[in-house]
């Protein structure tokens, strides 16, 4: 056996589902042992799903998933399955359970349990210890999953000293833009390094607050790229090794001589009978790697977080307030991309205040975007709260207070729709917004689903332009060209409030994404009027972020699980 046909199986878990995912995977078995594959693996906790938080601390949980790999054995006939699961001992480990033949002939413990940013593995994971290697004909075939891969020197350094030749990787790595740029250098690294092909695969799907983009790859120990999945999307991804190639690249790269093997107690290897294919015909390899395009891969991620988001928690249709601005223009499009026109309802809710060309810009998104609308004003349910408020508000000027009040007036609206018809209300604010405080706790912060919650003002309208490039253009030119506005008073302009947003996003991403101090932004020469401004902002802010709804993480850095800061405290 000098060839080995892998098959990653790149599929779209959703957590507690045990009978949906066991279902994708036999599904995907199947394609694979009709395609001739000798392994198919699949991504990390693909039995249950990734990540189930406190789902886990569940014992009848562990059970569901261990009973659903059990049922997945007696499908393994003639080919080796890696199928990630929850592994009970004394404690919990998130494991990968290898099946071949018909048997459960393995399994491993993940080792590097990642305790940052969105990952909380350490509040429910053991780590593992020793590394599992499979002798399967003339391969070795490691086995790790997700963040073993990513530490140097680790698990998969381990099993490159101890002879390896194919490592498969099993991933639940979250999507942020342009991460695919150090995936795959880091990829390319550990397979050069060891001398390795490395086979990783990974989740695809919207969980929650965290979108899986997928691009489950095979990079050979050149460093190159032998095959890869499209993002996104559920795929069996297919790719052919030779056994004398990768001795190939052995020989021609001097670096593993000067490396101490690994001790032979330290490796496991199991030996296992491989299955004779003497009619398998190769496959033709993929002629260059996939290209890349942040600003698509983005609007991708968006779309997929939100069908996702909807469709997981028995959604059909959406709603959302149309304000004749870009923010919701841009909602509106991915939701109707994502979801179907037919299944989006665009509510304008007019004031004394809206003005007409507002109103005309949100009727001819829906029309072209084929989505329906409803027109309901506001101005009685706030002429009655004005009338209402009238003693309390007696001898004070008009201000804040009464334009959030119409702000809230649209959200009691949209939230009674939602309630009436069992529509999930989206809200429209971006990330910059939020950021400041520049949106209204129930009023435009209402809603079930942020989707824009992690993008930006400035790209905002990146993604419109890129949206307007293909043949329909949905977005009207004039909400991308006119000044923003929330249209709670006469005249009204974002940048009476804040700084233009050319100024402010920068400053707010490193601040926010990057941490900057006040001293290195006024350092780095942005106007210290403006940063103290926006720092005093953003702290005074956070009370707001902890009520604001779930939205598709999209950045390093993100409000939320991400980004935890306490709401009482007096560090600047």
């Amino acid at each position: 056996m000098s060839r080995l046909r892998l098959a990653l199986a790149q599929m779209n878990a959703t957590v507690g589902d045990f009978a949906g995912n066991a279902a994708r995977i036999r599904a995907a078995i199947l394609d694979a042992q009709a395609a001739g594959a000798d392994i198919v693996a699949f991504p990390e906790l693909a039995v249950c799903g990734y990540p189930p938080e406190d789902l886990l601390l569940k014992p009848s949980f562990i059970d569901d998933n261990r009973a659903t790999i059990e049922a997945l054995v007696p499908l393994t006939r003639g080919i080796m399955a890696v199928i990630g699961f929850v592994d009970r001992g004394v404690d919990l480990y998130n494991a990968a359970a290898v099946l071949y033949d018909g048997a459960w002939v393995g399994t491993y413990r993940k080792q590097r349990l990642p305790n940052y940013g969105v990952f909380d593995e350490l509040r429910y994971f053991k780590p593992g210890r020793g590394e599992l290697m499979f002798q399967l004909g003339e391969f070795k075939v490691g086995i790790s999953i997700c963040e073993d891969v990513w530490v140097p020197g680790g698990p998969v350094a381990r099993l490159g000293r101890a002879g390896a030749d194919v490592i498969v990787n099993i991933n639940a790595s979250p999507y942020h833009r342009g991460k695919w740029r150090s995936r795959h250098a880091m990829l390319a690294t550990r397979a050069s390094d060891h001398g390795v092909a490395l086979a990783y695969v990974n989740q695809v799907g919207g969980q929650d607050e965290l979108v899986f983009d997928g691009d489950s790859m095979v990079i050979g120990p050149d460093a190159g790229v032998l095959a890869e999945s499209p993002l996104f999307v559920e795929h069996l991804l297919l790719c052919d090794l030779e056994l004398e190639d990768i001795f190939r690249a052995r020989l021609h790269d001097p670096r593993r001589r000067h490396t101490v093997p690994a001790a032979p107690k330290s490796v496991k290897c199991i030996e296992l009978q491989a299955t004779p294919r003497p009619d398998r015909v190769a496959l033709t390899p993929q002629q260059q790697p996939l290209p890349h395009d942040d600003i698509r891969e983005l609007y991708a991620a968006l779309e997929l977080g939100l069908r996702d988001y909807v469709q997981k928690n028995g959604f059909q249709k959406i709603v959302l307030g149309l304000s004749g601005g870009v923010d919701s223009a841009l909602v509106a499009t991915i939701a109707a991309d994502a979801l179907g026109a037919e299944n989006v309802i665009g509510v304008l809710m007019p004031s004394r205040y809206s003005s007409q060309g507002s109103i005309d810009d949100s009727l001819e998104l829906a029309r072209r975007l084929g989505i329906q609308t409803q027109t309901i004003s506001i101005d009685a349910l706030f002429t009655s709260a004005m009338e209402t408020l009238a003693p309390a508000f007696e001898g004070t000027p008009h201000g804040i207070a009464e334009e959030n009040l119409q702000a809230r007036a649209r959200g009691v609206l949209l939230m009674a729709l939602s309630n009436k018809f069992g529509w999930l209300l989206l809200t429209t604010g971006n990330k910059s917004e939020l950021a400041t405080g520049y949106a209204t706790l129930y009023g435009d912060m209402a809603g079930g689903f942020a989707l824009l919650k992690d993008v930006a003002k400035l790209l905002v309208y990146q993604l419109c332009r890129w949206r307007n490039e293909s043949a329909d253009e949905p977005i009207p030119e004039i909400i991308l060209t006119k000044p923003p506005s929330a249209e709670l008073r006469p005249d009204q302009k974002d940048t009476d409030s804040l700084p233009p947003y050319e100024v402010m996003d920068p400053i707010l991403e490193r601040y926010v994404e990057d941490d900057w101090s006040i001293q290195e932004l006024v350092e780095e020469g942005y106007d210290e009027t403006i940063v103290r401004r926006l720092v005093k902002l953003v702290n005074a802010s956070e009370y707001k972020r902890r009520q604001a709804a779930p939205g598709v993480k999209v950045t390093e850095r993100a409000f939320g699980k991400d980004r935890r800061l306490p709401i009482t405290s007096k560090y600047v």
